[in-house]
C-alpha cells in the first residue's frame, strides 16, 4: 500500500516537472516569436518564461485547487433546485432561455 502511493507521489512529481518544463519552452517559444517583431521586444531564455509563467500564474490564476469551487456551486444549485416548487422551476427554465437572469421579475411584452 505504501510501494503504491509512493509511486504515485513520483509520478505526479514527474509529470508536475514535465509540464513546467513543457510550458516553459511553449511561452519563450511563442514570446520570441510574437513580440520582438509586434513590439521590439527583447528575446527570452527559457528561465525568464518560466518565470512569467509563475508570475501569470500569481496574479492571474492563483494556487487554489480547481474544481472544489464548482463542486460546491454544483450542491447548492441541486439543493435550490429541490426545493422549487414546479412552478418555480418552469419560470427558471424561461429565464435561463431568454438569456437574462432566471430570478429577475418577469418582463411584460411590450405593444
Amino acid at each position: 500500500m505504501k510501494q503504491r502511493r509512493f509511486l504515485k507521489v513520483i509520478k505526479i512529481i514527474l509529470f508536475v516537472i514535465v509540464a513546467a518544463v513543457v510550458l516553459g519552452f511553449v511561452v519563450k517559444e511563442l514570446w520570441n516569436v510574437l513580440i520582438p517583431p509586434i513590439f521590439g521586444w527583447h528575446v527570452i531564455t527559457f528561465w525568464q518564461a518560466f518565470g512569467l509563467l509563475i508570475l501569470s500564474k500569481i496574479l492571474f490564476g492563483g494556487f487554489h485547487r480547481h474544481g472544489g469551487g464548482r463542486d460546491h456551486w454544483r450542491r447548492r444549485m441541486k439543493e435550490r433546485w429541490e426545493q422549487m416548487t414546479p412552478e418555480q422551476r418552469e419560470q427558471f427554465r424561461k429565464g435561463m432561455r431568454c438569456g437574462r437572469s432566471p430570478f429577475a421579475a418577469p418582463v411584460e411584452p411590450q405593444p
